[in-house]
């Protein structure tokens, strides 16, 4: 057996079994037993989220992200699932098609989660993946950082459940619509379950990333440290601005309206590739000219800014948690 050990415990979250535990259910006993959608605004539904398909989270320390995360995993229902699918993007390695693990289980300090060898020789009979090395899936924070979560959600029966880990690499258009095709019946299958790690914008000089807005009617421009603070709004509003317009993207479930959205704000989203492999797949089971009030419904729950940037000279990096619905 092969484990993949959890190699940013103690650094990005802490290795110690008690406090992780207890960090983990503080947070997840803060989220309201009826959450607010943030986008689209106003409704509210009760936690967890009966039908339940997929969640998007984030992947920071969990200083940064921790409670925001709470939220997504609350909303889901644990009952009937076995199987749960977990897509990544790559911070290191460079793909251009996504890859599957080699452990035969993933390692949290809560305990070990079982991959599921046979569904992934599965994948590797039906299209073409490539295999993560030991150090590559070590290496790779956006799989790891949402397993502790997983192993505390299923706690009491994480023995009735497996893991599909999948990095997915800088996928071209036509890419992600052959793995949402390809991972669509599994998505289909309500014993299953998609997370989804992605942070939100990177927004600063050190991620070169600086657009700003100054107002819904002028033209978005890039700032430089030299700008200082700039006379409209304040930066972390048009940066909150900025992924409202994506998310509500995201929840209309157009895979071509979101690759849109990304060409023409070049939104630092990491975890866009994965978001549009799963909008693929809904696609593929949902037709977007086919879907009705009844059908599919994504909503996020909650949104955050790791600091609100009020200076050029600043950064910040937003996180969101969401929920997909599909029809039984």
């Amino acid at each position: 057996m092969t484990a993949r050990q959890a190699t940013h415990a103690g650094s990005w979250y802490t290795d110690d079994r008690e406090q992780l535990d207890y960090e983990l259910q503080q947070w997840l006993d803060n989220v309201p037993e009826q959450v607010t959608e943030v986008i689209p605004v106003g409704d509210s539904c009760p936690v967890p989220v009966k039908g339940i398909r997929a969640i998007i989270g984030p992947h920071a320390g969990f200083s940064y992200s921790g409670a925001n995360a709470a939220y997504g995993y609350k909303c889901i229902d644990t009952q009937n699932i076995k199987r749960v699918f977990l897509l990544g993007p790559s911070h290191h390695a460079y793909l251009k098609t996504c890859a599957l693990s080699q452990c035969t289980e993933y390692s949290t300090p809560l305990g070990n989660i079982r991959v599921d060898q046979e569904l992934v020789q599965e994948l590797q009979d039906k299209g073409e993946w490539r295999l993560m090395s030991t150090r590559v899936d070590q290496d790779e924070h956006s799989l790891e950082m949402h397993l502790p979560y997983i192993y505390k959600v299923f706690e009491s029966r994480i023995e009735q459940i497996s893991l599909v880990p999948i990095m997915v690499g800088s996928l071209a258009f036509e890419t992600e619509q052959k793995y949402g095709k390809l991972l669509a019946p599994y998505l289909a299958d309500p014993e299953n379950l998609f997370i989804i790690s992605s942070d939100f914008c990177h927004w600063g000089s050190r991620f070169g990333y600086t657009y700003y807005q100054s107002s819904e009617d002028n033209q978005p421009c890039d700032l430089s440290a030299r700008d200082g603070r700039p006379n409209g709004v304040p930066i972390w509003e048009s940066i909150q601005r900025l992924d409202s317009e994506g998310m509500d993207v995201i929840t209309q479930l157009d895979h071509v309206m979101f690759r849109e959205y990304l060409d023409d704000t070049s939104n630092t989203i990491c975890g866009n590739h994965p978001i549009s492999v799963l909008l693929a797949a809904v696609n593929h089971l949902y037709p977007k000219d086919a879907q009705n009030r009844d059908g599919p419904r994504l909503r996020f729950v909650k949104y955050d800014q790791s600091s609100k940037v009020c200076s050029a000279k600043d950064s910040s990096v937003s996180y969101a948690s969401a929920y997909l619905w599909l029809p039984c």
